[in-house]
């Protein structure tokens, strides 16, 4: 597809909704003003901790976590981290934290997968930056900033106190709908009204990630799987 859009002049515009996320700029204006920090991005999903509630997950989302749950964190990697294959140094799993299951899904079948995962990235251009996930971690997506000494300094939450009352009225109005679906509303709508401007009239679509951010995500969820399930074993 980038092949064919490049060949054709057409952009291509990708809707990863993390990379305009408030919590996503407010942690990265942050982290700019204190020399020598780190960023770390979380995710959470609200599946019950339970085989028969991963299981069904696993199946259904086969492809993997990194190129499913994480693949946001990914792109906010790749868009603003410089993190591409070429230009990974080292990846280090948090063996501590980080899960990895075998679990029958619903066709009887069993399926592996990490049911929640945090590593860092090192890059060859001396950028630091880490991601966690977890399946089982409730509704919240956050991130936050350590200092060179390692000691938390900031974090920031999505939703945060501004957004909580809209959620609540998603949740009313779709009680049966998964409840990350409304913490991300209001950032879809904003991906959705730069590329609608950006294609109208010409209005840069700030954050937004291209075509060429999505494949180089892609590769780097295909190279992260299995060195970190290797480091899992």
């Amino acid at each position: 597809m980038a092949t064919e859009a490049e060949a054709a002049g057409v952009e291509v515009l990708m809707g990863y909704n993390k990379n305009v996320c408030k919590y996503v700029r407010k942690t990265r204006e942050f982290a700019e003003t204190v020399p020598g920090s780190k960023v770390t991005f979380v995710s959470n999903n609200a599946y019950e901790n339970t085989a028969e509630s991963l299981g069904e997950c696993f199946e259904r989302n086969a492809e993997g976590m990194l190129k499913n749950m994480a693949i946001h964190e990914l792109a906010l990697l790749a868009s603003f981290y410089d993190v591409n294959v070429d230009n990974i140094e080292s990846v280090t799993a948090d063996k501590e934290f980080s899960s990895m299951q075998t679990l029958p899904g619903p066709s009887g079948n069993d399926f592996t997968d990490f049911d929640k995962i945090k590593f860092t990235i090192k890059t060859k251009t001396g950028t630091e930056v880490s991601v966690q996930a977890d399946r089982c971690g409730g509704t919240d997506s956050y991130a936050y900033v350590t200092d060179a000494e390692g000691n938390e300094i900031f974090r920031y939450y999505m939703p945060d106190e501004e957004d909580k009352a809209h959620v609540k009225e998603l949740e009313a109005k779709y009680p049966t709908a998964m409840p990350y679906f409304f913490t991300q509303d209001p950032d879809y709508i904003t991906v959705k009204e730069r590329v609608a401007k950006h294609t109208v009239g010409g209005a840069p679509a700030d954050g937004v990630a291209t075509i060429g951010i999505a494949v180089d995500t892609l590769k780097v969820a295909e190279y992260l799987t299995p060195l970190l399930q290797e480091q899992l074993k």
